[in-house]
């Protein structure tokens, strides 16, 4: 399996509401509930009504389309990453998954998956 790094950095957020994210940045996910509204976005592209936020994240993706029938894949990269001490934050697309760590931990996360056997491009 083929996992994607990226080097842009980002930051994940809360907002008082979604009027200054930019929507056409080239990433932006956002999600809400009845309790909060949340963005993780490029640092970049922090919106100034951003209530609360946390930066220094990088991201990678797995690569290609993953069907719904597919079991255990974000698990199996979560607990390769959880056993060496890396903690992440995830964002599910109808594609795929990003998986974001701090960017302390980037270079060790992608250590780590390299020698799990995923390709990394």
């Amino acid at each position: 399996m083929e996992i994607k790094r990226f080097e842009y950095d980002f930051s994940v957020c809360k907002v008082a509401d979604y009027s200054k994210v930019n929507l056409e940045s080239k990433f932006c996910f956002i999600g809400k509930t009845d309790e909060e509204k949340s963005l993780v976005c490029l640092t970049e592209d922090v919106p100034d009504n951003a209530v609360e936020c946390d930066g220094s994240w990088k991201a990678f993706r797995i690569q290609g389309t993953l069907d719904f029938s597919l079991i255990g894949i974000l698990s199996e990269i979560s607990g390769l990453l959880a056993e060496n001490k890396i903690g992440i934050f995830a964002v599910s697309t109808y594609n795929t998954d990003y998986i974001l760590t701090k960017h302390e931990n980037f270079e060790k996360a992608i250590h780590v998956l390299k020698n799990a056997g995923y390709t990394i491009v």
